[in-house]
């Protein structure tokens, strides 16, 4: 690409492109009048970072594009001539729209309201074409990657000069971003290009979109993630004062079990040289091996080893393994501490609220994820991390979660008649489960045998896998599958069916919604599990739009899992939750889907304090 006055030029797939800096009055003039008669018109920022909320984040610039030209503009020189932009374009194509536009609602002054019914996302239209990432053997959902295939095998052109960039300033790619002038040419001539591209993209995705008649789910996907920007942009209150103390413990808590563990041999609780020869020596048998050869430590080994909830002075009870408990406890308390307890003071805004990423379509079957910080992935049933964070002045916590939601699905989907009587009947699915498998005098252990093969029917476990995390023995599990297939033949006959169809036909299931989930060669099996999970994403999707239009969304922090997390007035919590509970129940396919609120205190912790 050569410069020449204020325009870059670069050949993409043939064409030869202009990239525009606007620099002066005129020019800007000359950029508004050429977007009238646009009708989609790609748009993108340039940014210090990913924090948008950072008191630190910088806006470099926005640039406007479409298949032949771009504009790129200074955000500090050019805000008005921006905003005036965004108000007239019909339809703004972005790719990951979620960033930019909370960029522009944040540092430019174009509120995400203005962008309802406006935006088109490559990423949604990529992501419905084929979920897979790019380790999936997909062509993953990033533009560069997209680019490649799609419109020019040498797009990426204008990313690696960028990066050549960064190593001249002696930076990586994930630092670079905060140093680079805001004007440096490089950065002109990929920011423009990114637009350029991404209109292109467009084209060739709205076609491919249309062909495959997923143009309702094109719709329907937008429509979240309008929603669900609007719920980021609001972000949850974080109790800074309990974080700082909560740091100190966790910190207090890896040193003094690191201490126990170095008194075992183990110098660093990282080495699984060190955890395997310690355990070794203390006369544990260590069966499974890595793919070198040496041997497992992972937390799947230790954990059976050392019960982290389990009292020591127990009578009759096997005591556990003090090493094993004590690296697991030191490994925990570090993770917890960098993963979560720093992550919430680093990621604050100066209002000390944080505002998570919600990646409402996300992995192969959709399902919506929480990151930056990982929410979604905090510790089951633990409140030390959710107490950090409060309800809003005057609102306590709440949490709506769907009734048996996977069991309730599969029910439908596969029509199995027993499943099925059993949930009109308001039993519990896993009492229902252990009854017609152990006998009327089941105890509570067999029913959480029950429980596992229920959802390894549905998430493809094995009897180990069961075995292991029922505590009960390999040949009662295997048994009890065997007759929990004979109790409940219409899922089995379902799931036999889908991978019949796949092994012989396209290697996809389809959902309800029209949704195609691609499935591995060899891993035919995976199909119930992909079709189970996607359709109860796709039922907790909906809601969230229902209660959107319903106007009760505000009051929605985050989606997690199944559930909704909420922050309601504290003088009638019960009753929003019930009116939001509402709005989450339907019928799918004959069976109900239901959903009850459950109203905490102040801190998101206390929904797990018993």
């Amino acid at each position: 690409m050569t410069k020449t006055s204020e325009v870059y030029w670069q050949t993409i797939d043939g064409t030869e492109c202009a990239v525009h800096v606007v620099n002066s009055g005129a020019e800007a003039t000359e950029f508004l009048a050429w977007l009238k008669g646009q009708k989609h018109i790609a748009v993108d920022s340039e940014t210090s970072g990913l924090d948008i909320f950072s008191p630190a984040f910088e806006v470099y610039t926005v640039q406007f594009g479409n298949g032949r030209e771009a504009w790129v503009l200074d955000a500090e020189r050019w805000p008005d001539t921006i905003c005036a932009a965004l108000s007239v374009i019909p339809f703004m194509i972005f790719h990951n729209a979620t960033f930019d536009l909370l960029v522009l609602d944040q540092h430019l002054g174009y509120a995400l309201e203005n962008s309802e019914g406006q935006v088109l996302d490559t990423r949604i239209l990529a992501h419905l074409l084929d979920p897979r990432t790019e380790s999936e053997g997909g062509t993953g959902h990033g533009l560069k990657r997209l680019s490649t295939i799609w419109v020019d095998p040498s797009a990426p052109d204008s990313e690696a000069a960028l990066k050549d960039r960064f190593r001249e300033l002696k930076a990586t790619v994930s630092t670079g971003w905060a140093i680079i002038e805001r004007n440096d040419p490089v950065l002109l001539r990929y920011a423009g290009v990114d637009t350029i591209l991404t209109f292109r993209l467009f084209e060739v995705l709205r076609d491919l979109v249309n062909g495959a008649n997923l143009n309702s789910l094109v719709d329907f996907e937008h429509r979240l993630q309008y929603v669900t920007n609007l719920m980021q942009r609001k972000g949850m209150l974080l109790d800074v004062d309990y974080t700082a103390k909560l740091r100190e413990r966790l910190a207090a808590e890896t040193e003094q079990f690191s201490a126990v563990a170095a008194r075992y041999g183990v110098q660093s609780i990282n080495s699984t040289a060190q955890v395997a020869e310690a355990l070794t020596g203390m006369g544990e048998v260590l069966r499974e091996t890595t793919p070198s050869g040496a041997p497992k430590v992972d937390k799947a080994v230790l954990l059976p080893l050392a019960d982290l909830d389990r009292d020591w002075n127990r009578i009759g009870a096997r005591e556990p393994n003090r090493l094993a408990d004590a690296v697991l406890r030191a490994k925990r308390a570090e993770k917890w501490d960098t993963a979560y307890a720093q992550a919430f003071l680093d990621l604050r805004d100066d209002e000390d609220r944080l505002h998570p990423w919600i990646n409402a379509l996300q992995a192969r079957t959709a399902r919506m994820s929480v990151s930056r910080p990982p929410l979604q992935q905090l510790p089951s049933g633990d409140s030390l991390i959710r107490n950090a964070f409060l309800a809003d002045p005057g609102q306590v916590i709440a949490s709506i979660d769907y009734d048996q939601i996977e069991m309730r699905v599969i029910a439908a989907l596969s029509g199995d008649q027993k499943m099925t009587e059993a949930i009109l009947a308001g039993e519990d699915m896993h009492s229902f489960t252990a009854r017609h498998v152990f006998g009327p005098d089941f105890t509570p252990r067999q029913r959480k045998v029950c429980k596992g093969i229920g959802f390894s029917r549905i998430y493809g476990g094995g009897a180990e896998t069961t075995a292991r995390q029922s505590g009960a023995g390999i040949e009662e599990v295997r048994n009890a599958m065997k007759a929990y297939d004979k109790t409940f033949i219409g899922l089995t006959r379902y799931s036999r069916s889908l991978v019949k169809r796949a092994e012989y036909g396209k290697k996809e299931v389809v959902t309800p919604s029209g949704r195609h989930l691609p499935l591995d060669r060899d891993r035919l099996y995976a199909a119930v599990n992909y079709v189970t999970q996607s359709t109860a994403r796709d039922v907790l999707a909906q809601a969230v739009v229902n209660i959107y239009e319903e106007g009760l969304a505000d009051y929605i922090l985050l989606p997690i899992h199944d559930e909704l997390l909420l922050s309601l007035p504290k003088d009638n919590a019960l009753e929003i939750g019930n009116a939001i509970a509402e709005v989450m129940t339907t019928d799918f396919m004959g069976i109900p889907l239901t959903a009850s609120p459950e109203i905490g205190g102040e801190r998101w912790g206390s929904l797990y304090e018993k």
